[in-house]
């Protein structure tokens, strides 16, 4: 880019996730449906920055997540202590749970999804470790049927090769042994993409390439960005993650 500068930045999971969450809340589909529309923000560590960035309070992450990959197993959250769906009518919380108000879903309207899984196509993998499908089952009728926005939060530490070519190797009933519990995948191709590349664009007006993944010492998981821009933009850009160093891990509550 002619007359720009460059920075290099690295990224634990965690200060992307709130990096991402921020650029979120800022979108203005979801700005114009909080005024006089329906939001819902799905299950997900991600989304759970999310609800923070919107609602202004804390949100424990790990409470806030369905699905779930740890310690080396794919299993699920507590159901007994697992925080349900924020569901918003006009910004204010719905007087009943997310799947009345995604009934009345129309065009405008905004549900934001997280995933497990993401390709450089933009397609979305999230696995499924309920046998009728979970959220993905309830929601995506709906959602697709009636024009509504559908808003993928996702970190790029899950980038795969190919999430469609993934999905055809998943399936509960299909397996003989896993790491935990087995999953099925359903593959999102419709959604609004919002990783660490469009969150820095979005929120400074840099643009943003991923050219490495990975590290150790607590940086294992980590992505390296290099940002390009103008001078204020990428100061504005390293400024914003600095804001983040530190973010905490997620872990249980």
């Amino acid at each position: 880019m002619d007359g720009s500068v460059r920075a290099f930045l690295v990224l634990t999971p965690s200060e992307s996730k709130r990096i991402i969450a921020r650029a979120v809340a800022r979108m203005p589909i979801l700005e114009t449906a909080l005024e006089a529309g329906r939001v819902v923000i799905g299950h997900g560590t991600t989304n759970a920055c999310v609800v923070e960035e919107v609602l202004g309070h804390a949100t424990p992450r790990w409470r806030y997540a369905a699905g779930i990959i740890a310690d080396g197993r794919l299993g699920v959250t507590d159901d007994a202590t697992r925080l349900p769906p924020i569901a918003l009518k006009a910004g204010t919380p719905f007087d009943g749970d997310w799947v009345e108000l995604l009934r009345e879903f129309g065009r405008g309207d905004v549900f934001i999804k997280g995933g497990n899984a993401l390709d450089p196509d933009g397609n979305v993998g999230v696995l499924l470790g309920s046998d009728v499908g979970g959220t993905v089952g309830q929601m995506l009728g709906i959602v697709a049927a009636r024009g509504a926005h559908l808003v993928a939060p996702i970190g790029l530490e899950k980038l795969v090769p190919d999430v469609i070519e993934s999905a055809r190797h998943c399936g509960i009933a299909t397996s003989g042994y896993a790491d935990g519990l087995p999953v099925g995948m359903a593959v999102l191709t419709n959604a609004q993409v919002v990783s660490e590349l469009e969150a820095f664009e979005m929120l400074c007006g840099v643009q943003a390439w991923h050219i490495a993944s990975g590290g150790v010492g607590g940086s294992e998981g980590a992505v390296t960005l290099a940002v390009e821009g103008p001078a204020r933009a990428v100061k504005e850009a390293c400024e914003l993650a600095e804001s983040v160093a530190g973010e905490p891990a997620v872990t249980p509550d």
